[in-house]
């Protein structure tokens, strides 16, 4: 029996069935109230120090993720209401069981994906303390099993020893949670979208997550057919490594620039910089934690990255908070966050948190080859009041006779209203294109929903359309044009892009090989 579902993380996987929704040991009630917020209160210290000793081995997605979680245990806005529940006589599993499912429910009811997405992480947490509660030792998965359920915490991926092979099957999921962003950067496939009532709990199974789809009880030829394809895959990825360390060409031998995409600065230290022409995109979300960085902390930050690229440029964007990424003290809640006040929107809000960040980039801009784009750019005006800013803190600094220099400063292109006018935006210094938001507003079609999941590709004629009228206007008025999103890294969606006459790509550090082998395999 074959389900089909989205693909989340290529690669293949063939294994015995783990069962992710094992509940946890019973909780033995307690003799007082007193005792009972107690034992809550030394389960939540237990979780915490469990997720702070994890920090410690985690890089800087997972570490981020990490801290997310540990902050949300720490505020009495998520513990309170099991604190009160208790003091009116709950035990103290149902009280935190209580308050916290129907946070995950608010969250999963929701129409946003971030919000959707990040029910996953709430579970991860309220189930992290039930354990701790009954002192229930998490069971740990055989080596190369396919994790089945009806999603995964992100710590139970970070605890997994994926060095044995192994995948993850959900029948709910999200391609936008932290999972499968972690999923990515290690090469562990993932399929989610399976369906409420997908498959068995035992046995073997095979995932297939270059398509999206798991089969189980195969038979033998079903077997024998995916161990081709899994075979044909793995030799793909083999031959892509030949590609790593030699510039970008097609087939043709047109050039192409293929630059990486980075969420944290310790990102760089696992990247050789020969086998790519720069940083495409550096995020500075995972800076924004549980309290907002000081201007040393992103000077930092950003040199370290500047002076790893060796001259190669280093295109760091400013805080695209809001969204999908809420920052404590800094976002605001809405009902409709992704059109609503975020990135440069925020930022020109907030211009006392920008500031800092702006200050931070003109100094580090002395170490390397830098450029810093503006993200969620809708009018002129919005880039004329970020790039006087600039101006305004570069003169701020010269006063001070402190050493900086001012960056070229270039938009994300991820708004249609940019897309469809590109002529508005003639005196900025490069476009970057943004895939994922870009087509999500034009087919107005979640990354994470199943239902319109053919919906959401770049390749849909009126998005190659945007990015091609995007393209030739660079090339007609000398702008640099690249695209940053997802679709940049998929090797069957990179002939449509450079059909449309792009020739600069930044991609995960983990997509440069099968990204540089799908170029050479171009015709243009």
């Amino acid at each position: 029996m074959r389900i089909e579902g989205i693909p989340a993380s290529p690669g293949y996987a063939e294994g015995p069935l783990f069962d992710l929704n094992r509940p946890p040991a019973s909780y033995k009630a307690k003799a007082s109230m007193t005792e009972e917020k107690a034992a809550l209160e030394g389960a939540i210290g237990k979780a915490v120090g469990r997720l702070a000793s994890l920090v410690e081995t985690a890089d800087g997605d997972a570490a981020g993720i990490l801290e997310f979680h540990i902050a949300m245990l720490e505020d009495d806005a998520l513990s309170g209401p099991a604190f009160a529940s208790i003091s009116s006589g709950q035990a103290a599993d149902a009280a935190w069981r209580a308050a916290l499912d129907g946070e995950i429910a608010g969250y999963e009811a929701s129409d946003q994906d971030y919000f959707r997405a990040r029910a996953a992480d709430l579970s991860d947490i309220r189930d992290q303390v039930l354990r701790a509660l009954s002192e229930d030792g998490e069971v740990a998965a055989p080596p190369g099993a396919i994790l089945f359920g009806e999603d995964i915490a992100p710590t139970r991926f970070l605890e997994t020893d994926w060095s044995g092979g192994g995948g993850i099957a959900l029948k709910h999921g999200s391609t936008a949670s932290h999972v499968a962003m972690l999923a990515r950067s290690r090469g562990v496939p993932m399929v989610v979208g399976l369906g409420a009532s997908a498959g068995p709990l035992a046995g073997a199974a095979l995932l297939d997550a270059e398509h999206g789809g798991i089969i189980f009880s195969p038979s033998p030829s079903e077997v024998e057919a995916f161990r081709q394809s899994a075979s044909s895959f793995a030799e793909r990825q083999g031959a892509a490594r030949t590609f790593l360390t030699e510039p970008a060409a097609t087939r043709a031998g047109t050039a192409v620039r293929v630059q990486v995409n980075i969420a944290d600065p310790s990102d760089v230290d696992g990247i050789d910089i020969a086998t790519c022409d720069g940083v495409g995109l550096m995020r500075t979300e995972f800076l924004f934690g549980k309290t907002l960085p000081d201007e040393e902390t992103q000077y930092r930050a950003y040199r370290k990255v500047l002076e790893w690229a060796g001259g190669k440029p280093v295109t760091i964007r400013t805080v695209d908070a809001g969204g999908d990424k809420p920052v404590p003290g800094f976002t605001v809640e809405e009902t409709n966050p992704f059109l609503g006040l975020r990135g440069i929107r925020l930022s020109l809000k907030r211009r006392d948190i920008f500031r800092v960040q702006i200050r931070a980039l003109l100094r580090a801009a002395i170490h390397g080859n830098l450029k810093v784009m503006f993200p969620m750019i809708a009018t002129p005006d919005e880039y004329s009041q970020a790039a006087a800013l600039f101006a305004q803190e570069q003169a701020a600094l010269a006063a001070r006779g402190v050493a900086h220099k001012l960056p070229p400063l270039g938009i994300m292109v991820e708004v249609p209203s940019v897309a469809l006018a590109p002529e508005a935006f003639a005196d900025v210094a490069f476009f970057s294109i943004g895939s994922n938001d870009l087509t999500q507003y034009v087919m107005a079609a979640a990354r994470d929903n199943a239902a319109v999941a053919h919906l959401n590709s770049v390749r849909q004629p009126a998005v190659l359309r945007l990015i091609a009228a995007v393209t030739a206007f660079g090339r007609e008025r000398d702008i640099p044009v690249s695209l940053c999103g997802d679709a940049g890294g998929d090797p069957a969606t990179i002939p449509a892009l450079l059909e449309t006459g792009l020739r600069d790509l930044s991609v995960a550090p983990a997509q440069l090989a099968m990204a540089k082998a799908a170029i050479a395999d171009v015709q243009v």
